[in-house]
């Protein structure tokens, strides 16, 4: 769909509201006026990329009622699109759709107010007090992190492998891992074997793992 295909959609979308729209006024793609209001700005794209948001953003300037107008939103799915009117909402920018010669708005704009969520900021401050020194470089592709959790996990392993079958409290306590018990039931790794009540060696994966385990400390 080109550019210019959504402006009809989305004037009749204003008009009905009460608005006089114009096209191409100053740099902006549509304008929108109604009685002493401050104008309602639309900034078209066939997608939304980057150049638009940064449109959006710099429309700010002459007006706070910015939208954003596209055909389609990138992305697959409704987890994707709400991530999108996430985005626009933090920088207070609104968002319109054109579907079938129809537009609707998805998104008003309006100031942001910044809500960290505290369950996830726990999560992550968690993570950081429980890992051991700093043995990611930060910035590569995911997969493979050495985590506080498998950081825990190699250090029962290297224990078990030294010192043959343990009670998981007993291997907890001597390397410093509160939840041994509950990570060597869950073997996410499969490096443990359950021999007894409470007791646990460490199997083959596990006691190669532990002999090549990478920086464990993050010294």
């Amino acid at each position: 769909m080109a550019e210019t295909d959504l402006y009809a959609p989305i004037k009749a979308l204003l008009h009905a509201q009460g608005y006089t729209v114009k096209g191409e006024i100053g740099p902006c793609d549509i304008v929108a006026v109604r009685g002493d209001e401050p104008p309602v700005i639309v900034e078209i794209k066939a997608g939304l990329t980057m150049a638009l948001l940064l449109q959006g953003v710099d429309r700010m300037a002459m007006s706070e009622a910015v939208y954003l107008a596209v055909p389609r939103l990138p992305g697959r799915g409704r987890k994707d699109g709400v991530r999108i009117r996430g985005l626009l909402r933090r920088l207070g920018l609104g968002l319109i759709v054109v579907k079938d010669g129809v537009a609707e708005v998805r998104l008003d704009p309006g100031p942001y107010s910044p809500r960290p969520n505290a369950r996830r900021q726990g999560r992550l401050l968690r993570e950081f007090q429980l890992r051991q020194g700093d043995p990611e470089v930060g910035g590569r592709p995911g997969g493979g992190v050495m985590t506080a959790y498998r950081q825990g996990c190699l250090r029962l392993a290297l224990y078990l492998s030294e010192h043959g079958t343990s009670k998981a409290a007993v291997a907890g306590r001597a390397v410093d891992v509160g939840k041994a018990a509950t990570m060597m039931r869950a073997n996410h790794y499969g490096w443990f074997e359950r021999v007894g009540r409470g007791l646990y060696d460490v199997t083959d994966a596990g006691r190669a793992a532990a002999a090549s385990g990478g920086d464990i400390s993050g010294k």
